[in-house]
């Protein structure tokens, strides 16, 4: 049994994420933002810790409170869609909100954890990122924030890699496909179930020579 913190996990790909983990028997700690709409996660017995990941002050305050829990796997799931369109429907309100949930709030996240992650045995940091931040995959353009921020997740999270590699540490950004939730509508051809099904099985396998790669929900190494 192992000890998972899970970000953004009152509903969607988190919320699945808690359910798998509880029901295989591993300790869960998930995060919301809001926790009077946390029913569904406390239904499955997990420990609710409150966490606005685009707010310093929160996730400092997180790590102060989570000091001396020992962390396995830390899943930094928490993150917003953004604007489509195209050049002159940018804002720089748009990039810096969706910038400040999807790279630097993950971020923060693992350093405002780090001590609890170095007590953990599993030394393990998925991102849940999107095949939107592949630059080689980037056909059709559009969506100028959210691909941005999920590119430089990706790059934060191979930095992250480099360092924490010498203390044993597997950090990896995952894409979850397009999954059917509130984020990925009704068309998305993926349900959550399957989704994080795949990606529990990932990161349960993962050896010291995947940190800093990118893997989608099936296993298969995507491109930069």
């Amino acid at each position: 049994m192992s000890t998972y913190l899970v970000t953004g996990a009152g509903r969607g790909i988190g919320l699945e994420f808690a359910r798998q983990l509880r029901a295989r028997g591993d300790t869960v700690i998930g995060t919301v933002r809001d926790p009077a709409r946390a029913g569904a996660l406390r239904d499955l017995d997990v420990r609710v810790e409150t966490l606005a990941v685009d707010d310093p002050a929160s996730v400092s305050a997180l790590g102060a409170r989570l000091a001396t829990v020992p962390i396995d796997t830390l899943i930094n799931n928490a993150g917003v869609g953004g604007m489509g369109g195209g050049l002159a429907e940018l804002r720089a309100a748009e990039l810096q909100r969706v910038f400040a949930v999807n790279a630097i709030g993950p971020m923060l996240v693992v350093q405002a954890l780090l001590p609890a992650l170095r007590a953990g045995r599993g030394r393990r940091i998925a991102h849940i990122t999107s095949l939107m931040g592949s630059i080689g995959d980037n056909g059709s353009g559009g969506a100028y924030a959210y691909r941005a921020s999920k590119a430089a997740l990706n790059m934060l999270n191979r930095s992250l890699a480099l360092e924490l590699g010498s203390e044993r540490f597997v950090c990896v950004v995952l894409n979850p496909g397009w999954v059917r939730t509130d984020m990925g509508g009704a068309r998305a051809p993926l349900a959550v179930d399957a989704s994080v099904r795949g990606l529990l099985a990932l990161s349960d396998g993962l050896a010291p020579e995947a940190s800093g790669r990118f893997y989608d929900h099936d296993g298969k190494e995507l491109p930069w």
